[in-house]
């Protein structure tokens, strides 16, 4: 049998209408899941015409249509009435001009699952009808001005960074939404009609950036922050140098230069065992000790109760023992390669990893050997390297590894297609199977997860699924892994929706409240790899032994289909970043630079996390088959590099826009001075005429210079004027705005919804936040269906706050359960306060 047959999705019938990055990518994901997808090209073919077409058309059967003919609009409802889910990307009511509209095919087909990605949202009457290319939505969504701590100190503003973050994030979202719409479906029959516009996705990607704490402690500024306030209270020239701006980033945060000229990127802040271990590998901790480098015992407590001025595993470090750390590991990296650290560090279970461009990444041994990359014969190409699947099943990703070319197809051989997945699928519903009336429920509602994960990503995954009703209970142990600032203050996101639990459980009774809780969940998550699962008892079998009905979620951070030499490597989002060469092409490889967005890529591995529980559920439920899902960061570094992630024999050298004085892509896709401001214009050679006739632009057409050109003719109008300018004439141009700004103007106090009637912008004012601190953050916003509902999530809660409620919901009595406090066999909190002064 075609083991691709028995991928989760087949049987499932998509048509996908999609153009650019984030609408095919979805129906791409889809596809190597199983799904059968017919893609639909416009006559001319597609409108981004680049190599990474390849990628996103992989497995699918491709056809042209000119939906302004009669004949090509009833070829496309024809396919339509032979599909699960029909996908689109375009403004909101273009398809509906065209004769496609949703709502009216679910009213004939109530099963049927439609899936909208505008840039903006279809509310938003200021931006619905805007040209809203990647660019675009990106300048209006904060994420070229609001460039981080580094780009402050150099006061480089704007900057311009190639990644489609937005596409990359809407892409894992309306996966996710897609997924668990056919869980709902199976469960009532019904489909729905879903909307995920990428600015609202952009945002949640952004989350981390945009929430506010109010009044936070002054412990928790890094040294950049605290030069940023000096240099503003001193009407102080930002100027930093890239070589200045190193002196202010933490010794266990920062980029160092190895024996080969290379450099070595290390992150181990914040972890007592990782700083220690780095710090023993590099042959310098016993001297630290000797001459004095305090080792604080209780990181959560406030530091004027410390017994000592900082301590190993406390970020930021003060910038006095900062400089004489960080002076002994520059000596040390010296003196062994890049790629000598990065295996020491790698099996010594230290984060850290060599700096590295992308091309190296998409070649390198591990990503071939492990199946981050496969090889695929393109039509156009040849020989192809391409990203792996985003998320696979454990021991059953052999089948993805295998992706078929993109394929050009006739509307017949198309439409047969479509028709005979149905036989693929393994149990398919039965005709004139009652559809029940929308419940209004949550997708997730009843669904009990148990998460045991840390940091950002695992987290981040398990938050993800409160909008949609999961009944989420987070456990942490006794003692904290983290010091507050990322085991506290990151909670403000990833401990949305859920209940906090704290038990120690390597003690026997605390085994035996994992094993009740684990008996109890549908779905257990964990972020580790193997190597550190397996001893805690927290490895699948162990679990499955236990419930034998539960789904089991793992993140990591080097994970992949296949085993390889880094499968058991420790890290984070930043070693990724490094490794995969987004760090070389932000700031350049001889100065490489973390990409500013704090999760650039841990958000997205949640969000894939999300993806792959909700295709677990759905395959239980339809199969009743249990597996074990998985995503890691190395495989959604893929998704945010789309247009750079791939390789062929005749590949030209990648000329993308890099380094921290970018400001575009090339003349006609550029940031600009006006007479007021910035803006960004986003337009390519197809539209010279069109400039033409845009007032203060006669004679483009004509010019020798266009980049001067453009100066000058920018900076004779104010913005606004340019701005109304382009919208008339259909050009994609945009004003950079600040994520500030956007949280000013699109706040209010929290009223207990999610947002998703505010438009592309949604933020919520918690005056009253457990935390004791007024919080403003970003609302779960982005994944608005028409049937189901999504809830706002209730506020993190203090770490322990729910101990007693999760224990007497297992059974415990009120003795026992004091006897566990007692015992500190539980607890109900790491300090007194939520967080630390």
């Amino acid at each position: 049998m075609n083991t691709k047959n028995q991928l989760p999705l087949a049987g499932v019938r998509v048509v996908d209408f999609g153009q650019q990055i984030a609408a095919p990518a979805v129906a791409m994901v889809l596809a190597d899941l199983g799904a059968t997808v017919v893609h639909i090209d416009p006559p001319n073919g597609p409108t981004w015409q680049h190599p990474a077409n390849a990628v996103l058309n992989r497995n699918k059967s491709s056809l042209s249509l000119d939906l302004k003919t009669s004949s090509g609009l009833n070829q496309a409802l024809e396919l339509i009435s032979n599909a699960d889910i029909v996908i689109e990307g375009f403004r909101p009511g273009e398809m509906q001009k065209l004769g496609i509209d949703f709502t009216k095919l679910r009213q004939q087909r109530p099963e049927l699952i439609t899936l909208s990605m505008p840039g903006f949202a279809s509310n938003d009457v200021l931006r619905r009808d805007w040209k809203a290319t990647e660019a675009i939505v990106t300048a209006t969504c904060g994420a070229f001005t609001d460039m981080g701590f580094n780009r402050v100190l150099m006061g480089v503003n704007p900057s311009f960074s190639p990644l489609p973050l937005g596409s990359s994030y809407a892409i894992t979202l309306a996966t996710s939404s897609v997924a668990l719409a056919l869980f709902e479906r199976e469960k009532s029959g019904r489909g729905d009609e879903i909307e995920v516009p990428i600015a609202a996705a952009l945002m949640e990607g952004l989350s981390y950036n945009s929430y506010v704490v109010d009044q936070i402690p002054e412990r928790y500024k890094t040294m950049r922050e605290l030069e940023i306030e000096h240099r503003r209270e001193n009407n102080i020239e930002m100027d930093l140098s890239y070589d200045e701006l190193q002196e202010y980033l933490d010794p266990f945060f920062r980029t160092y230069t190895c024996a080969d000229g290379r450099m070595f990127y290390c992150v181990c802040p914040s972890h007592r065992n990782h700083a220690k271990r780095a710090l023993k590998v590099l042959g310098i901790y016993d001297e630290l000790v000797a001459e004095g480098l305090p080792d604080v015992k209780d990181l959560h407590a406030p530091i004027s109760e410390w017994d000592g001025e900082t301590s190993i595993g406390v970020y930021p470090l003060p910038k006095k023992w900062a400089d004489i750390i960080s002076k002994k590991m520059k000596k040390a990296f010296l003196q062994k390669t890049s790629e000598e650290w990065g295996v020491i560090f790698g099996e010594g279970q230290i984060p850290g990893a060599p700096h590295r461009t992308t091309q190296e990444w998409v070649n390198s041994e591990y990503s071939k050997e492990s199946g981050l990359f496969v090889e695929v014969e393109d039509k156009e190409f040849g020989k192809m390297m391409q990203p792996g699947p985003i998320v696979w099943f454990e021991n059953e990703a052999d089948a993805m590894l295998t992706p078929n070319s993109r394929e050009d197809v006739d509307f017949e051989t198309a439409l047969n297609r479509l028709q005979q997945a149905i036989e693929f699928d393994r149990s398919p519903r039965p005709v004139g199977q009652e559809i029940h009336k929308a419940s209004g429920d949550g997708w997730l509602k009843g669904v009990k997860v148990l998460d045991l994960t840390n940091v950002i990503a695992g987290p981040h995954s398990t938050a993800f699924l409160a909008r949609f009703g999961a009944e989420i209970t987070k456990l942490d142990p006794v003692t904290p892994l983290y010091d507050p600032l990322i085991g506290i203050l990151y909670t403000f996101q990833t401990g949305v929706g859920k209940e906090s639990a704290l038990v120690n459980i390597m003690t026997e009774e605390g085994r035996e409240v994992l094993e009740r809780l684990i008996k109890e969940a549908d779905i257990v998550v964990i972020n580790a790899p193997e190597r550190q699962i397996k001893p805690l008892g927290l490895d699948q079998e162990t679990i499955s032994a236990i419930n034998p009905e539960a789904l089991f979620c793992r993140l990591d951070c080097f994970g992949a289909p296949r085993n390889g030499s880094k499968t058991n490597y420790i890290g984070y989002d930043d070693i990724i970043q490094a490794n995969s060469g987004i760090m070389s092409r932000f700031g350049k490889p001889e100065t490489p630079e973390e990409h500013a967005h704090i999760g650039t890529l841990d958000v997205n591995c949640g969000f894939a996390g999300g993806l792959g529980m909700a295709i677990a559920l759905y395959q239980k439920r339809k199969t009743g088959k249990i597996s074990r899902v998985r995503t890691s960061l190395a495989a959604v570094t893929n998704i945010a590099q789309i247009p750079f992630a791939f390789d062929y024999e005749g590949c030209a050298p990648f000329n993308e826009a890099s380094g921290r004085e970018a400001l575009g892509n090339n003349e006609l896709s550029h940031f600009y001075h006006t007479k007021s401001g910035w803006i960004f214009l986003d337009s390519n050679e197809g539209e010279l005429a069109t400039l033409a006739t845009v007032k203060g632009l006669e004679g483009i057409q004509e010019c020798q210079d266009l980049g001067e050109f453009l100066r000058e003719s920018f900076a004779k109008e104010p913005s606004e004027y340019w701005l109304k300018a382009f919208i008339e004439v259909d050009v994609a141009c945009a004003e950079p705005i600040s994520i500030e700004y956007l949280r000013e103007h699109n706040s209010r106090v929290a009223d207990q919804t999610a947002g998703i009637d505010r438009g592309s912008f949604s933020f919520s004012i918690y005056p009253d936040h457990p935390s004791g601190h007024c919080i403003t953050q970003i609302d779960p916003y982005s994944i608005r269906p028409s049937e189901a509902s999504i809830s706002a999530v209730t506020p993190a809660e203090k770490f322990g706050n729910s101990t007693e409620t999760v224990l007497s919901g297992l059974g415990y009595s009120n003795s026992e359960i004091d006897l566990m406090l007692e015992k500190k066999i539980a607890a109900k909190g790491w300090s007194n306060e939520f967080l630390p002064s």
